[in-house]
């Protein structure tokens, strides 16, 4: 029951963060639904805490100045807090972590001296070795770290992996990542000479083959130093956030912002300016010239920021 009921709160989470302002539910329905939470409800009893609410918060704390060693953490809410870095302004609220997979708190690490290099491959070994990573496997699949030049200026970040990239153990492979990949090309560049990551380093359990589903926070917030220790290497000049899902990872859960709202802005995570933006999912779900321009327009900001040379010839894309 608690599965089912948090299964529709994840496909809801996913519905508002996509712009939808409601769904028609029939009376029925909603008797069943809230049949079912009063259930649930009665069987926490006083001794259990019920469904959580989303008031929770995460705090970002700015990371250390110096390079050798870094401790990265994350923030968890409460009851169990843990230190991590600032990435927006406070006050963000934190969704509830609506998946119960009990997971331990984030790992807490320092990145060993090294060229940037050494530095990631020691961080793809510890991440591919996580125990707890690798026991949210499905057979035969494999985890994501992330792949690109160590020098990179501009980090692309997504939310997670899907079944093509947990298949290929590649960040971006399938649909989406092939748009992506013709957008970087687009920009003069090339996945070799750019940073593609995610939050998360697993694909979100679905129970299925087929379909994705955002990370919880509880996910997310295991995750998040190795993204965190992954940034301290490369320390890129832009960070190009794809997707509510990876803006909340990035600045903090906020349930007003809408991606339709926000692309297109620029935001901090730390010392970092993050270029909010479609998820190449959602231009390929909405693939009109208008919707193309927009993701361009966020591209040009991107280039103008790092100091890329922009043609005539790519001012003019979509218009």
């Amino acid at each position: 029951m608690r599965k089912a009921l948090n299964r529709l709160i994840d496909e809801l989470h996913r519905l508002k963060e996509q712009g939808y302002e409601g769904v028609e539910v029939s009376d029925r329905a909603f008797a069943q639904l809230k049949e079912a939470v009063e259930h649930q409800l009665a069987q926490a009893g006083p001794s259990k805490a019920p469904i959580p609410a989303p008031s929770a918060t995460a705090v970002y704390r700015e990371r250390p100045a110096q390079t050798h060693p870094v401790r990265s953490t994350f923030a968890q809410p409460e009851p169990r807090p843990v230190p991590a870095r600032e990435a927006s302004a406070a006050g963000h609220r934190a969704p509830p972590a609506t998946q119960s997979s009990n997971l331990p708190a984030p790992p807490v690490f320092e990145i060993p001296a090294g060229s940037k290099t050494e530095q990631l491959t020691w961080l793809k070994d510890r991440v591919l070795s996580c125990p707890v990573c690798t026991s949210h496997l499905r057979p035969g699949k494999q985890l994501v770290f992330g792949e690109g030049s160590p020098d990179a200026a501009i980090f692309f970040c997504g939310e997670a992996p899907g079944a093509d990239e947990e298949t290929q153990g590649i960040p971006f492979v399938g649909e989406a990542g092939k748009l992506l990949t013709r957008i970087i090309q687009a920009m003069g560049l090339s996945r070799e000479t750019i940073y593609i990551g995610n939050i998360m380093k697993w694909r979100p359990e679905t129970g299925s083959d087929y379909g994705n589903r955002p990370p919880s926070l509880e996910e997310m917030a295991f995750c998040m130093p190795y993204l965190e220790a992954q940034l301290e290497i490369i320390r890129p000049q832009v960070i190009v956030g794809l997707g509510a899902t990876a803006l909340n990872g990035l600045l903090g859960y906020d349930p007003e912002r809408r991606i339709t709202s926000v692309r297109g802005q620029w935001f901090q995570h730390g010392s970092i300016p993050v270029m909010a933006t479609f998820h190449p999912s959602y231009v390929n779900r909405n693939g009109t010239n208008r919707i193309k321009r927009m993701i361009w327009e966020d591209m040009l900001a991107v280039m103008e920021r790092v100091g890329l040379p922009i043609s005539p010839k790519q001012q003019a894309y979509f218009t």
